[in-house]
């Protein structure tokens, strides 16, 4: 055996005796067993639970300000149970679902168009620009003069909570697909229409998608606003009209159904995510 073929088996030796690093608690972008990511999860609502029943069993508030957990489940059962409550949460799902279905329908192709195509960008963006702006609250009394109180201003109110928002979010991510693509498909023989449909789009999909749950959020924030315009159903108007008589139990059941449905559409758009763009996970 050599000198360097000595060295260099004397290094492997030492390599393989050396200890493994210890393994941190925290790692960066390190996947976590599903176990520990269910237990994790629970125990933050454990604490969030626990810390609101200690706040109301040592008296930091009165109880008819600031109820007990289990009385506000128990108010939410009885609004299910004998006060019409499912009418009021499919009224506001229904918003939900129109509201932003005409907001994606309008944001996503035209945010597509805006961020492949400079033209369409320099035509519509000072215009989308400006109104992302402007707080759709403000709208409340011209939607009310224009559509009175019917549905049709609490749709309106809520398109416009999201709907500039999503374009400006969609042309970011058309813009950030890689230029090479575009140049080989055309170098290839594609026209526009091509490189659009079978480049530009199925990249920018699956970030289009995570947009599109991201922005949902942001209409069930508008939606209290949105049933405080004189309605008479939906979760937010149930809510109204409890702050009239001073029912905290039924306000706080009300913001919890809210919190529950908008986890539900959260999930929802994961699963469908997972569905579309299964390949990014083999990936």
């Amino acid at each position: 055996m050599t000198g360097s073929d000595a060295t260099i088996a004397a290094t492997s030796a030492g390599a393989k005796a050396s200890p493994r690093r210890r393994e941190r608690w925290l790692e960066f972008k390190k996947p976590i067993p599903t176990w520990e990511l269910i237990l994790l999860g629970l125990i933050v609502w454990v604490l969030f639970f626990g810390i609101w029943k200690l706040a109301t069993a040592v008296g930091w508030a009165p109880p008819f300000l600031l109820p007990a957990p289990d009385a506000v489940a128990m108010t939410l059962y009885e609004l299910f149970a004998s006060r019409g409550f499912l009418m009021d949460v499919l009224v506001s799902v229904y918003r939900i679902i129109v509201s932003f279905a005409a907001a994606c329908l309008i944001a996503v192709p035209l945010g597509i168009l805006m961020g492949s195509f400079s033209r369409i960008e320099a035509l519509f963006n000072p215009l989308v620009s400006a109104w992302r702006y402007l707080p759709a609250p403000s709208f409340i009394p011209l939607l009310l003069m224009w559509f009175g109180t019917d549905d049709t201003s609490k749709l309106a109110l809520l398109f416009i909570g999201v709907v500039w928002f999503l374009m400006t979010l969609v042309m970011d991510h058309t813009k950030a697909v890689k230029t090479e693509f575009i140049q080989t498909a055309l170098t290839l023989g594609a026209n526009r229409w091509q490189v659009l449909r079978t480049v530009i789009v199925p990249a920018v999909m699956p970030n289009v998608v995570i947009t599109m749950r991201q922005m949902l959020a942001a209409a069930w924030t508008y939606l209290v606003i949105a049933e405080i315009m004189a309605a008479t159903d939906g979760i937010g108007a149930m809510m109204m009209r409890a702050k009239r008589f001073i029912h905290a139990d039924e306000i706080m059941a009300g913001i919890v159904m809210i919190g529950v449905l908008g986890l539900l559409f959260d999930y929802l758009f994961r699963v469908l995510e997972r569905i579309l763009f299964s390949y990014q996970e083999e990936t």
